[in-house]
């Protein structure tokens, strides 16, 4: 497996992201939690899964040596 290559911000700007640092707590938090509402659409619930997902990635690539 490669080694996690640096962020290059033009290109994530070109993606339209933003760069959000957050510590490893709360990164934690956000892998752990979903705040949707009983009601809340499919494009809600897909939205929170995939912060969910890149926030454990975020966490995991952290912890590797």
């Amino acid at each position: 497996m490669s080694s996690p290559q640096p962020t290059d911000p033009q290109a994530e700007t070109a993606q339209g992201r933003v760069a959000l640092w957050l510590t490893p707590d709360d990164l934690r938090w956000l892998a752990e939690h979903c705040c949707c509402a009983d009601d809340a659409t499919e494009d809600d619930k897909d939205r929170c899964g995939r912060l969910r997902f890149r926030a454990h990635t975020a966490l995991h690539k952290h912890q590797r040596p």
